[in-house]
């Protein structure tokens, strides 16, 4: 990029502040007390975020004499749930190619219950009155290289011989029609697979809603440890303990109770920024009159959406793993990631020149290798888990919920007979190596982009493995 447009980019991020836009909020309710004391429940939930808050929303309407308590570590929503960029997609598998290629003989019915579970948080929004202004306008994968259009073109063929619907193309004037940038080739629209919603507004409605069902929350306290304890369970907090039954475990990127899940998952930085409100003039010059998400096409992959006061969230492309998977405040602010943002940003949109960047903030994904959740058990059924959701939790954790608590009934359903499931996926190496190997696939990731798509022997070796690197 030319020197000037370098400063223009700077320019426009240089007042953003160094929060997610979404916890920036006057709606942000206030911290609930931590937790004193001993505390004895039937069910204790794990984590604030919306893989704990669907649990213990779940549990008590499966039975609503279910006794519940809730612990999150810092406040509820606080981590992703109140980072990410707000899709909330129908997907169980992060996207129907990788279900495709992972579980063929079980995509219908993945993505069957993927469908019913994104009409159950719709429905859930409007029972418990939850603003989180929750837009189903669906999502555009958008092509902006040529190797992108054909790839897109071939997959909507395979699409449509698998017999999904909903799902069109768009050639290079039709995506243009419904949001104009000079960078688009085409796309393909899922009309209805993807909604769009504040992400905060939902994990704090989510806990408005568990509160008047009756589950004790805490907040400002931490699981540190989880031991067997009778026919139960307790768990030590810095000022007290919990005797349950049964725990779920929906902790994602914080390091697990149960120690043996670790390796499964690895912590990758994404970041973000959010725009001032487009003027009117603004907003007709580059339409999205539909409102939809979009995302392009390329494996370093940007993400962009519409605010309900029409700001731009555009994120995503650098995807940072700390060496030793290093969970840390300090790298939630990542200036020469914004400022990349920013320059990509008036490529994609250069009749935007001028608009200016009000937030700019980072956090931490739960990836792991086959980029989709995993589930399982310890402590002879007393405990169980679900992480791996890989960037696609917003609207999958409520799914992974459901799992949970089927495996601490000890039931078989539809959703634990699922091979997707009953299965995990391959773990990382110890240090040296998980860095070592993930540095070589994102640099490999990047020669594809540049190389019209071009896969070299390492990432044709990790996809004949089923493994891989993402955000």
């Amino acid at each position: 990029m030319a020197p000037a447009a370098m400063r223009t980019a700077a320019q426009s991020i240089a007042g953003a502040k160094p929060v997610s836009y979404w916890l920036d909020d006057p709606a942000r309710p206030e911290a609930l007390p931590a937790l004193t004391g001993d505390e004895r429940t039937d069910l204790l939930v794990i984590g604030g975020g919306y893989s704990g808050l669907w649990t213990a929303l779940i549990a008590k309407e499966r039975d609503p004499d279910r006794d519940v308590v809730l612990i999150e570590g810092h406040e509820v929503g606080w981590a992703a749930s109140g980072r990410n960029g707000g899709f909330c997609a129908a997907s169980l598998t992060h996207g129907l190619a990788n279900g495709v290629e992972r579980w063929p003989d079980e995509i219908a019915e993945l993505e069957e219950l993927g469908e019913r579970n994104l009409d159950a948080i719709e429905a859930a929004a409007a029972r418990y009155s939850i603003d989180c202004e929750f837009e189903r306008t669906g999502e555009i994968d958008v092509a902006t290289e040529p190797h992108q259009l054909e790839e897109l073109r071939e997959w909507h063929q395979e699409i449509q011989r698998l017999g999904i619907t909903g799902v069109d193309f768009l050639d290079r004037d039709a995506l243009r029609a419904e949001v104009d940038s000079p960078t688009f080739l085409g796309g393909l629209w899922d009309r209805r697979g993807v909604a769009m919603l504040h992400p905060a507004k939902l994990a704090w409605g989510l806990k408005r809603a568990c509160r008047e069902l009756g589950v004790r929350i805490y907040e400002n306290t931490r699981g540190l440890d989880l031991v067997r304890s009778g026919p139960g369970m307790a768990v030590r907090t810095p000022y007290g303990r919990v005797f349950a039954r049964r725990v779920a475990l929906g902790t994602n990127i914080f390091p697990s109770l149960v120690k043996r899940v670790r390796p499964y998952t690895v912590p990758v930085y994404d970041y973000a920024l959010m725009t001032e409100p487009l003027t009117p003039g603004q907003l007709e010059s580059i339409g999205w009159k539909g409102r939809q998400g979009l995302g392009d096409s390329a494996n370093q992959f940007h993400y962009f959406r519409l605010s309900a006061d029409n700001r731009i969230l555009w994120g995503g492309y650098d995807a940072i793993y700390p060496y030793g998977g290093r969970l840390s405040a300090d790298l939630d602010q990542r200036p020469e990631t914004f400022l990349k943002l920013a320059e990509q940003f008036f490529e994609c949109f250069p009749q935007l020149s001028g608009l200016n960047f009000s937030h700019a903030w980072g956090g931490a994904i739960d990836t792991c290798s086959r980029f989709t959740a995993f589930f399982g058990t310890a402590h002879q059924g007393r405990v169980a888990y679900a992480a791996g959701y890989t960037g696609l939790g917003v609207g999958s954790t409520r799914f992974g919920a459901d799992v949970m608590l089927d495996l601490l009934d000890g039931e078989e359903t539809e959703r634990t007979r699922l091979e997707m499931v009953r299965s995990k996926p391959m773990p990382f190496p110890p240090e040296p190596f998980a860095w070592a190997g993930i540095e070589i696939t994102k640099r490999s990731l990047a020669r594809a982009d540049a190389n019209g798509g071009h896969r070299n022997l390492w990432l044709k070796t990790m996809d004949k493995l089923g493994l891989g690197f993402d955000s």
